[in-house]
């Protein structure tokens, strides 16, 4: 009788099995089913083929008898291993255009044509996008944590919409995916590269701490790009390695440092790792002297060896903190050969067939440091209204369309000005020359006459091209003191100051009705000695001549983008969209804390914001109140397309009134001149064609040298203050964040970092909106806004970077938040 119990396992089962089979008894085999045709044999081809079109790999389905799995396509076509994801996505549309038949979960026959009641057909994939689908993935190609999975788009036709795809299991909101463009931007104390990505949407700023290169390969530097595998570790941070470095500027490679006992220490803050200069490598340079270096191949074992390329000069010299900043940034300084000739060889413009401006006594206002002047202004009555000239400097007379000058033009976009000394976007030989207004010097402009009635509204304007000759050049000062004392400066007619004045106030009415946004930030100037030191950091003053001279040149503006449009012309607008629904919360969020509130973004105007401003004013909270309406604010562009400028509340707007150094004023010119055809040297068909690219072009720029200018005042304040260490400031706390707390100086407007280990010795809680911090024992909250004192610990010239030391409790200074000083 046979034993019962469990089931027989293993091999002992397969012999027992084996056995029944053969003595005829037990299950008999299987019965041999019908199904499809064998695998075919594939003869291999040459490993590293490019990937086959749709047409190559259905023609072969088609062409073998029986049926292929894709590692038989695959060693057809001679397909490499990292090619199989970018086989499998052109299979999966091959699939879904009914091209291809599946039999089974992995093999394939020719399928037959697509039938009409098919679903939309997929788009095409591209190269790029093929080439995304051969990234490296997870088991059987599934996406691994933190990806997006590709989405191809459909086709869309009346008669068949495609239905909404809903995301893959493995995607994850505000998550980079695996594989991503990135761009370094410093280095971590270990000297391993830091990088972000080029283009994210999400909430936060992710970081990616990229792994070392391979061995002899040349390690990463600051602005290089790459595209990088990323691995998601917590929060905002991922790690990355390299899969290919994408091109880049030589000189975005180049570590810019100061050279010191053979190693070379970063100006900018970002980079914290210090370069080694091997022997041999140092090029000449002396220990202090300020160099660019090129990133060497490294052994992997201490510090990153690089080679110094260029030495700038000294690090202390006057001219210093400007050209770390300039190179930090990529300025542009140095003109072509070609650009400089033409700029010499520059005439005096002729009268021809120009308007003769010669007997209005226009005249010049700017600041006591300016170095061009390319604006003119004259006012007179006009019947109960007034009659407003703005001229300006003729600069598409030297510069024209594909000229040597054009070209160095367009590169720089604009340009940049620091405390020492300006950039200049055109050589000097025009900026401080031919295209400078210089009085009693005669030069070519172009010109708008406008005529306001007494309340300020518009009622006609026209351009033309003439050649005028400016009476005086004045400064703000000079303006404001004369009006002040109802006084003319000397050389000028009587009454003159106040005609301007009066054609102001009435401009400045209409723009009170309109309601723009007018920021009460005012800019921080660095006053220098004759050998470059710095000698104070002071607030400009913000007059009523620095208003009149903008309400002119806004008046301007406008009409050069309404004269544009009548005349059918491209135009270059100044846009400036409202703000976003996520910076608006935000600012309601803050606003809620002291009190305030703003309207909704659907029922938001410019106006909304100027009552908000006006009811702070004069109070503790005005600057912080004042500081972030400015960060909730979109940033102003340039663009072909018009939405209107948001902060000044008008419908149309462009730069007219600073071509010498704007080159989107320089193309508003030559529109105009094409447009009212006022020469041959309008703007041209091969810069229209271009023109959405130097929209972006120097809106980029524009936001460089605004990068640069501000890095450039931090610096010669770190600089200013870096002999007062240990002094205590009164500040404002600027910024919180899960790493220390920023504070801004109310002296000099200098803002500093105070790391979490200098508050007192407690355990701080950041709030989730990061607008207050506490301490968990001591009970002390610190908000946005709030009066601190802070003791100065590290003033860095060299990065422009100060640390400070909140004073709270014992050594400690007192903490007043906006609410107690409300309630006194």
């Amino acid at each position: 009788m046979p034993r019962s119990g469990p089931p027989k396992k293993g091999q002992k089962a397969r012999k027992s099995n084996a056995k029944a089979r053969a003595d005829g008894i037990g299950n008999p085999p299987p019965p041999q089913r019908s199904g499809p045709a064998p695998r075919a044999k594939v003869k291999a081809a040459p490993k590293g083929q490019p990937l086959p079109s749709k047409a190559e790999v259905k023609a072969f389905l088609t062409s073998v008898g029986g049926r292929v799995g894709k590692t038989e396509l695959a060693r057809h076509f001679g397909l490499a291993t990292e090619m199989r994801p970018a086989l499998r996505q052109l299979l999966s549309e091959l699939k879904f255009d009914g091209a291809v038949k599946p039999v089974g979960k992995r093999t394939f026959e020719g399928g037959g044509p697509r039938p009409e009641n098919a679903p939309p057909r997929r788009v095409e994939s591209t190269p790029a996008e093929l080439a995304e689908a051969a990234r490296p993935r997870g088991p059987r190609g599934r996406p691994q944590p933190g990806e997006r999975p590709i989405q191809r788009p459909l086709e869309r036709t009346p008669e068949a919409r495609a239905p909404e795809r809903r995301p893959s299991p493995g995607a994850v909101p505000d998550r980079l995916p695996e594989t991503a463009v990135v761009e370094v931007f410093g280095t971590d104390p270990d000297g391993d590269p830091i990088a972000r990505p080029v283009s994210w949407e999400g909430a936060g700023k992710p970081v990616i701490y990229m792994h070392p290169e391979r061995r002899g390969q040349t390690a990463l530097a600051a602005g290089e790009r790459v595209l990088a595998k990323l691995r998601h570790i917590s929060g905002e941070k991922y790690e990355g390695r390299t899969l290919k470095r994408l091109a880049a500027a030589e000189d975005r490679r180049r570590i810019l440092g100061i050279f010191q006992d053979g190693r070379i220490v970063p100006t900018d803050r970002r980079q914290k790792a210090e370069w080694a200069v091997p022997p041999g490598q140092a090029g000449g340079a002396q220990p202090g002297e300020i160099v660019l270096a090129e990133a060497l191949p490294s052994t992997g074992f201490g510090l990153r060896p690089a080679k110094i390329v260029e030495r700038l000069g000294m690090m202390g010299e006057p001219r210093s903190v400007s050209l770390i900043c300039i190179h930090t940034h990529g300025i542009p300084e140095i003109f072509t050969a070609e650009a400089l000739q033409q700029a010499e060889h520059a005439k005096a413009t002729p009268l021809g067939h120009r308007t003769d401006l010669r007997g209005t006594p226009l005249v010049t206002i700017d600041g006591d440091d300016a170095r061009d002047f390319d604006d003119a202004v004259h006012a007179e009555p006009d019947g109960d209204g007034w009659k407003v000239l703005v001229a300006i400097a003729d600069v598409a007379h030297y510069v024209t369309p594909n000229s040597a000058l054009d070209r160095e033009a367009w590169t720089r976009g604009n340009s940049c000005y620091f405390p020492d000394r300006v950039v200049p976007m055109l050589p000097e030989a025009l900026s401080n020359g031919w295209c400078s207004l210089k009085p009693k010097e005669e030069r070519g402009c172009l010109f708008v006459e406008m005529r306001f009635d007494r309340s300020g509204t518009k009622t006609h304007h026209k351009f033309g091209r003439g050649l005028m000759l400016s009476v005086a050049r004045l400064t703000y000062e000079q303006v404001q003191a004369a009006a002040d004392a109802g006084e003319d400066p000397e050389g000028l007619a009587e009454g003159h100051i106040a005609r301007l004045y009066d054609a102001f106030r009435a401009l400045l009415s209409a723009r009170e009705r309109r309601g723009t946004l007018d920021l009460d930030l005012p800019e921080r100037r660095v006053m220098l000695d004759a050998e470059g030191n710095v000698t104070a950091v002071i607030p400009r003053p913000r007059l009523d001549s620095h208003r009149l001279i903008e309400e002119f040149m806004v008046a301007a503006n406008v009409c050069a983008a309404e004269e544009l449009e009548r005349l059918g012309q491209p135009c270059m607008y100044r846009i400036h969209a409202p703000p976003s629904e996520e910076k608006l919360a935000s600012l309601k969020e803050f606003l809620g804390t002291l009190g305030l509130s703003i309207n909704p973004v659907g029922q938001l105007q410019p106006r909304d914001f100027a009552a908000l401003l006006e009811k702070v004013k004069d109070t503790p909270e005005a600057r912080m109140v004042n500081e972030t309406v400015l960060r909730s604010q979109s940033q102003a562009a340039y663009d072909p397309d018009n939405i209107g400028h948001f902060g000044l509340a008008l419908a149309r707007y462009a730069h007219f009134t600073s071509p010498i150094r704007r080159y989107a004023d320089l193309l508003v010119h030559r529109a105009l001149i094409r447009g009212l055809k006022l020469g041959p040297d309008g703007i041209s068909e091969t810069e229209l064609a271009r023109f959405p690219e130097t929209a972006e072009h120097i809106t980029a720029t524009e936001r460089r040298s605004a990068m640069a200018e501000r890095d450039a005042v931090d610096r010669y304040l770190a600089a200013f203050l870096a002999d007062r260490v240990g002094a205590t400031f009164a500040a404002r706390v600027s910024g919180i964040h899960p790493f220390g707390v920023f504070v801004q100086l109310s002296e000099t407007g200098a803002s500093g970092f105070v790391p979490m280990k200098a508050l007192p010795n407690d355990h701080w809680i950041v709030s989730e909106d990061k607008r207050s911090v506490a301490g968990r024992h001591s009970r002390q909250v610190l908000r946005l806004g709030d009066e601190v004192e802070a003791r100065l610990r590290e003033a860095n010239a060299q990065t422009g970077s100060l640390v400070f030391e909140l004073l709270m409790g014992g050594a400690p200074a007192r903490v007043r938040s906006g609410r107690e000083r409300k309630r006194r």
